[in-house]
């Protein structure tokens, strides 16, 4: 899993979608996790509304190379065509627990 940070906050992608295992599971933990990066800490995961995905999901595709095979749209490309797939593509933003 990639971390996007954008304007302070930081946040996932689901690059696989909203039937993603992962999604699935912060859904039914009703958004409590556990992210390892370096070390284990306790979050909350909260969704992004579509309408706020598409500046997160372009800086998405911008540094999650492998992830970019994923998500159909280029890096660098008008915000316009983030926003015709937003729906597809839940994102959350990460908060302390």
């Amino acid at each position: 899993m990639v971390v996007v940070a954008l304007e302070d906050e930081k946040y996932l992608v689901s690059m696989l979608g909203p039937a993603s295992n992962w999604v699935q599971n912060v859904e039914a933990a009703h958004g409590d996790a556990i992210l390892r990066q370096r070390r284990r800490r306790r979050v909350h995961l909260v969704e992004i509304p579509t309408s706020e995905r598409p500046p997160i999901l372009s800086e998405y595709v911008r540094v999650a190379t492998s992830g970019r095979n994923h998500l159909p749209v280029a890096v660098g490309a008008p915000m316009s065509e983030f926003e015709a797939i937003a729906e597809r593509y839940p994102v959350f933003r990460i908060d302390p627990s």
